[in-house]
């Protein structure tokens, strides 16, 4: 399975950067994200970019069920994901998110997570998850 992370989501969402590259992933993979990065996203969505809660909410159904799950964040993920930030959490190195710690706690053993966060990414390696570098801004990938 693909986990993807805000980033990836937002730019489908809004048809930018990467989202073609993200849009091929979910037609070709078993994607899913975390219930805490679907928030993030809906926060983001609504309250920088103005989609009201109906707009959000319909371009979500078309998204999200069958083509990408939305993982719960259970009290076992949310104790993973606080020892991986507490493991990893460097303000000005690796300034993890607490929805970037619910991703990577939500990954299994077999699973890639799809970023542009070098903060991210780097924990995914140190954490032996699987990672699908995408481009930044820039076109850079992590």
């Amino acid at each position: 399975m693909i986990l993807l992370d805000a980033y990836a989501v937002l730019a489908l969402a809004r048809g930018e950067g990467p989202a073609d590259e993200v849009e091929e992933i979910v037609r070709a993979h078993d994607c899913a994200m975390s219930a805490a990065n679907y928030f993030e996203v809906a926060d983001r969505l609504q309250r920088l970019w103005g989609w009201s809660k109906d707009d959000t909410s319909e371009r979500f159904a078309r998204l999200f069920g069958e083509p990408v799950r939305v993982l719960p964040f259970d009290e076992a993920t949310a104790w993973h994901g606080a020892d991986i930030r507490a493991r990893h959490y460097e303000r000005n190195e690796c300034a993890l998110s607490l929805a970037d710690c619910a991703l990577l706690a939500s990954a299994g053993p077999d699973d890639s997570v799809a970023t542009a966060d070098p903060a991210v990414a780097s924990v995914a390696r140190a954490e032996g998850i699987g990672l699908v570098p995408l481009p930044d801004s820039s076109g850079q990938r992590p």
